[in-house]
């Protein structure tokens, strides 16, 4: 059964917005994991825009759940994750101009940078997941560089225009999971994932764990940071396969 790592970014997002103090993503990531959340998520990006420095250590001596860090391989962000030592890195590309991360990462044009970041990663003890499109050469770049596990973008299937599309591309990212099993690498997914859409992509087996941001803060500023974590939770689990 898949669990639920919350990414509290657009947390510190509402903070900066007045470059104040509050809310601070402590104080969130305490709610999602009373509500049951596995895991919280933060990227820490080059412009810090919105999770900084301070969040990051804060995060890591308050945590009690596992602490999955986004971050591009930019050797002052790697230096960061060696001090801080999350429990997992999740690596992910990085546009100083996006509004969120766009497409995955390019393992085979990056590999020997790659190889060098997981090898630092590891020689910390943090295991570490590539964010990466569910297409067969990523997958065996990952695998080849000892990522242990692969974050499938599930961005194409949450911004699909017709239901055919959406389906195509859930049997993309199963076939992607099928791939990833072979290589010997745990799966994860996210990226654009809502409670609305969740469903198709909760039901595939074999994905472990799903990292999702946006819609829980969007919808916790109606209902509550703990609420919002809980209910997304009950959809992963109400659709997820389950054993018999």
């Amino acid at each position: 059964m898949a669990v639920l790592n919350v990414n509290i970014d657009h947390v510190a997002t509402i903070r900066q917005a007045r470059r104040a103090d509050e809310p601070d993503p402590a104080w969130a990531a305490v709610e999602c994991e009373l509500a049951g959340a596995n895991g919280i998520t933060v990227h820490l990006r080059q412009d810090r825009r919105h999770i900084n420095d301070r969040d990051v250590r804060v995060l890591r001596e308050t945590v009690a759940c596992k602490l999955n860090l986004e971050m591009s391989m930019a050797d002052p962000i790697v230096k960061i994750a060696e001090q801080v030592v999350p429990d997992q890195v999740t690596l992910v590309p990085e546009n100083r101009a996006e509004l969120t991360t766009e497409g995955g990462l390019d393992c085979v044009r990056y590999k020997r940078r790659l190889l060098k970041v997981v090898k630092r990663m590891h020689k910390k003890g943090i295991a570490v997941s590539a964010f990466i499109t569910a297409d067969r050469d990523q997958i065996a770049a990952s695998a080849e560089t000892g990522c242990d596990a692969v974050e499938l973008h599930t961005g194409m299937y949450a911004n699909a225009r017709t239901e055919n599309t959406a389906k195509k591309q859930v049997l993309h990212l199963m076939a992607g999971r099928d791939f990833a099993l072979e290589n010997g690498l745990i799966v994860h997914a996210g990226h654009g994932l809502t409670y609305r859409n969740i469903a198709p992509v909760a039901r595939i087996e074999g994905v472990c764990e799903f990292n999702i941001g946006h819609s829980i803060v969007s919808r916790a500023i109606l209902v509550g940071m703990r609420r919002a974590t809980r209910e997304m939770i009950e959809l992963i689990d109400k659709y997820g396969p389950h054993e018999v």
